[in-house]
């Protein structure tokens, strides 16, 4: 049963952190300048999940559930952007901006949303279901 409750805890902490990359995305749209204020386009980054627990405590447990392998910055090419009055801007006007769709990254959140709720529902009855089987122990 504790089991269980490790596959839904993992699956929580898994998504809680593809929410935290999504909404990374989403405040960095528009971001063309690193902390030095320098030119340096945002790059979209996604989450990529690997079967396992490498946090478990128990061998058993390593092998369920599943762990953030990496966050990986995205392929996708930069955009122009007409800015003639950007001092980034090339002989033509145009500045390369970071390539991130935001209809993709709310769709994203929302299945990120719907992923830790299910977690949490499954811990729940888990939960639930070791309470009664106490019950009846006793």
């Amino acid at each position: 049963m504790y089991g269980a409750l490790d596959i839904s805890t993992s699956g929580m902490v898994a998504q809680r952190v593809r929410m935290t990359t999504i909404a990374a995305n989403l405040a960095n749209v528009e971001s063309i300048r690193n902390a030095q204020n320098e030119y340096d386009p945002y790059l979209r980054k996604a989450v990529m999940f690997a079967p396992g627990d490498p946090s478990a405590k128990s061998p058993e447990g390593r092998a369920m559930g599943v762990h953030v392998a990496s966050i990986e910055v995205g392929e996708e090419p930069l955009r122009e952007r007409y800015m003639p009055e950007s001092p980034f801007a090339d002989e033509r006007g145009y500045v390369m901006v970071p390539n991130i769709d935001t209809t993709t990254e709310w769709v994203n959140a929302m299945q990120a949303s719907r992923a830790y709720e299910a977690n949490v529902a499954a811990a729940e009855t888990t939960k639930t279901m070791m309470a009664q089987a106490l019950r009846l122990l006793a």
